[in-house]
């Protein structure tokens, strides 16, 4: 405390005057008051860093200075090229809210392997949109963080889709009634990805990371095509199936999925055992699943190849909870596929040739047993996986070389 006078250093109000005080305890949830000041400091915040940002029309203008600066020689190309001397002249000229953008190290990470040492204009000005885009969303992200610690709860992600229904036109044609379904099933994706542990939050950075939000803003575009919306899992088509396939397994009209029920997704030839132990594992109401549960289960099914996908089947498949999977362990699910070939009139595969084949596969650490990571590793995990719990899968697997096409065939016959 160099510097404070004896007769100041006696008081603690004195220090506290020279020392900033670094943490503040997050008011109490019953304390209204300071949560509205906290609030409304928080947005008057929020609302200066987006003053800060680029606007439409200072966009253009940077445009049109960097249009205007291109460096000779031009071969004729459609590219525009610029280089340092140039840019560092934009830089003077550009409003100052774009001086972040024109570092040394931005033109080095744009610079190609032209011999005059030039970046793309267009790449420069994509890389500043995107900067800007990014600083954007996570503002508009940040007005939805309650605690305001940088993470969104399940609650506060909703509320943020719900809002941005209305800017988005490929959803236009989405009745009202529907829009809570709609919430849920984006949502849902967010969660299962970037929350595997369920903790109930997720880091805003995460949610920037990652290209989910790219998806779902996608649906501006009033002319996106057929296709990209069908692999959409945000847009309406998308939206629409997974819910329809929902109402088709409920049977009995209930709103929920008893195992019969679910036992019939797909093409029904999910193991009895494998439908079992999802009952067990995953959160269900008087021995039903909902339609947040049955969302997870679709995500899994359809990305098994994702790390998180393998999280989700793993834990089914981790019957003793062990973290590891034994020769026991893959025994009690493949019986189940056994029966269902003699169900079917097929001879049954030897466990013991499949069980050879799965630790082929994996080359676990441990030759007795494969963890998660094992399988996360190894690539093989989405087959492993299908060859445990659905018989399609298995005969897809046992099939293999049957179903790849002769390479020397036209597409026509094949």
């Amino acid at each position: 405390l160099k510097g404070i006078k004896p007769e100041e250093s006696e008081g603690a109000s004195a220090g506290s005057a020279v020392l900033p005080k670094f943490y503040c305890k997050l008011p109490a949830e019953d304390d209204q008051l300071r949560q509205k000041l906290r609030e409304e400091s928080r947005a008057m915040f929020l609302q200066r860093r987006s003053r800060e940002l680029l606007d439409h029309e200072e966009l253009k203008e940077l445009w049109m200075l960097l249009d205007k600066h291109q460096s000779p020689p031009n071969h004729g190309g459609d590219e525009q090229l610029m280089n340092y001397q140039d840019f560092l002249k934009v830089a003077e000229l550009a409003s100052p809210k774009s001086q972040q953008y024109f570092q040394p190290t931005t033109f080095m990470k744009l610079l190609q392997n032209d011999p005059y040492g030039r970046i793309s204009i267009m790449n420069f000005f994509n890389y500043v949109m995107r900067k800007v885009w990014l600083h954007q969303t996570r503002i508009g992200l940040s007005l939805y963080d309650v605690t305001g610690l940088g993470y969104l709860r399940e609650s506060d992600l909703e509320n943020y889709i719900l809002e941005l229904i209305p800017t988005l036109p490929q959803l236009d044609g989405l009745e009202k009634s529907f829009h809570s379904f709609y919430v849920c099933t984006a949502v849902r994706k967010f969660f299962f990805f970037l929350d595997p542990l369920h903790t109930g939050q997720i880091k805003i950075q995460d949610i920037l990371a990652c290209s989910f939000l790219d998806d779902l803003l996608e649906l501006r575009d009033e002319d996106l095509p057929k296709d990209q919306q069908q692999n959409n899992w945000f847009s309406a088509p998308s939206t629409l199936r997974v819910y329809g396939m929902y109402l088709n397994l409920d049977k009995d009209r209930n709103g929920m999925l008893s195992k019969p029920e679910l036992a019939k997704y797909g093409m029904g030839t999910l193991t009895p055992v494998f439908i079992d132990r999802v009952f067990q594992e995953c959160l269900t109401y008087d021995g039903e699943m909902d339609y947040k549960t049955y969302l997870d289960f679709v995500l899994a099914l359809e990305n098994q190849k994702e790390p998180q996908a393998l999280h989700y089947f793993f834990k089914i498949l981790d019957i003793d909870s062990k973290g590891h999977l034994t020769v026991f362990t893959l025994n009690y699910f493949f019986r189940s596929i056994q029966d269902q070939m003699r169900q079917h009139n097929h001879e049954p595969v030897h466990f013991q040739d499949v069980k050879d084949e799965i630790f082929d596969m994996v080359k676990p650490a441990d030759s007795c047993k494969i963890t998660l990571q094992d399988m996360v590793n190894s690539g093989q995990g989405d087959v492993v996986v299908s060859i445990l719990i659905d018989l399609n899968g298995f005969w897809t697997y046992e099939n293999r070389e049957i179903l790849v096409p002769d390479q020397r065939e036209e597409p026509t016959q094949v």
